[in-house]
């Protein structure tokens, strides 16, 4: 398993001490340190859906331009968050060959069980 997410998140420190809590061991990977590849990026937003990867509530997303915001497709969103991975809806986790944005009731339902 391996968790993706920024190390200062509080909800990556809650999903990462749940994770830990109930006996599993994810390898944890900060996207600002350790960077994310466009590979990466792009298996999970064909997974979970690029609308649901990228964060446009964060403050990240609030401090781009006007023009990076504008017309934001597939192809926009992956280049916009290998250049701001802040932007990447958190956590991202690979488990199993599943792959999951957020720690939403259900994600935690299927990973905690």
């Amino acid at each position: 398993m391996k968790l993706f997410g920024l190390k200062n998140c509080d909800t990556c420190r809650k999903a990462l001490k749940a994770l830990l809590d109930a006996g599993r061991q994810p390898d944890f990977h900060d996207v600002r340190v350790d960077g994310v590849t466009k590979a990466y990026l792009t298996k999970w937003a064909r997974a979970a859906g690029w609308q649901a990867l990228l964060n446009t509530r964060s403050t990240t997303w609030r401090g781009l331009a006007d023009k990076d915001k504008a017309g934001v497709d597939e192809k926009k969103a992956i280049a916009l968050m290998e250049k701001h991975p802040a932007l990447i809806k958190r956590p991202v986790i690979e488990a199993g060959g599943e792959v999951t944005v957020g720690w939403t009731k259900d994600v935690q339902d299927m990973l905690l069980k």
